[in-house]
Order: C-alpha cells, then structure tokens, then sequence
C-alpha cells in the first residue's frame, strides 16, 4: 500500500466557517489528499469563500445543510473563532453526533473542540485542546490531557498548529487501524 492509496475509498467531512485557523484546515486537508481521501468542505454556504484567521482563503464544496454522516467516514473540526460560531448550528451538531454515535472519525485541533463540547459526545473520553478551552472540555466530562495527541477509540484530539503532524498521525491512526501505535 502506498501512502497515495493508503486512504482510497474514504471520504472526510472538514467544518469551515470565516475565522477559522489557516494550517488547522489546511495541513490535515492536505495530507488526507495525499494519503487517497476525498475531502470535503462544507460551510454554511456552498461556493463561498472562507477566511481564516491569517487571511487565507477556503472556498467551501458544499452547505453543511446538506452533509449527512453516513456518506462520510469521518469529520475534522478546525480551531481558530469558526468553532464557536458553527457550534451554535444545530445541523453542525447532529452531524458530529452521528459521526460519535456510529464510531466514525471526529477529530478536533485547539478550539475545534468546541463542536464536539457542544454536541455533548466528550463525556468519558480522553481529550486535549487548547489551553483556553481546557475548563470547557473538563465540564463536558472529558478526561483532560496535555499532550499533543490523544486518541481515544475514534475520538482524535490535539493542542494547536504545532500539534498538527501528531494529529494528522492520529487520524490516521484511526483511519487505517493497522498504522495504530501499539
């Protein structure tokens, strides 16, 4: 297996909204079109250009609306101020509780996990998150971790841009179980 096939056939869902963090959108969205994925990003406008935090843009594929969990095998949930905006949508929400509730892929870097807070999938799981969103992840009951991974089943989780290479291993991770650390 190559690394541009090591992903073939599987299809991830990526969160945009304007404020999002740049590399926290990029890098993973990258690296899984290297691996083989297909990556989609959905916003709540389809074709409509998104900005990040440092002014780079993201043009969205489709509207979250019209996302439903079961033609995807995963979600990513960027960082940045997009979080706490798309956690407000109901749709964003039920989204990432089906991904939860079918034991797909729901990975969240830095503030990203405000989605899944929100959505009320974290209690009991080991999470990490940015510093600033360290009380929020303890209150929804996550079990707290400062590390620049966690992986807990399918649950991926990391700190900040400079986490974003054990991230991406970790989603692979669960993408491709024979890759998992042992």
């Amino acid at each position: 297996m190559t690394m541009s096939t090591l992903l073939a056939g599987q299809r991830i869902l990526i969160f945009v909204g304007d404020d999002y963090e740049d590399l926290e959108l990029w890098y993973p969205k990258l690296r899984l079109i290297e691996a083989g994925a297909s990556v989609t990003v959905a916003g709540h406008k389809s074709g409509v250009v998104y900005h990040g935090k440092h002014g780079y843009p993201c043009l969205s594929d489709e509207s979250i609306d019209v996302m439903d969990a079961s033609d995807f095998h995963g979600v990513i949930c960027p960082g940045g101020w997009m979080p706490d905006k798309l956690r407000r949508d109901p749709k964003v929400l039920n989204l990432t509780r089906e991904f939860a509730a079918t034991g797909k892929l729901v990975a969240a870097i830095c503030h990203g996990g405000w989605i899944p807070i929100s959505a009320n999938v974290y209690r009991g799981i080991r999470v990490t998150g940015s510093p600033g969103i360290k009380d929020d992840l303890i209150n929804a009951g996550g079990l707290f971790e400062d590390s620049p991974v966690t992986v807990d089943g399918h649950f991926v989780s990391s700190r900040r841009p400079d986490d974003l290479p054990a991230f991406c291993q970790g989603i692979l991770e669960v993408l491709v179980p024979s890759l998992r650390r042992k």
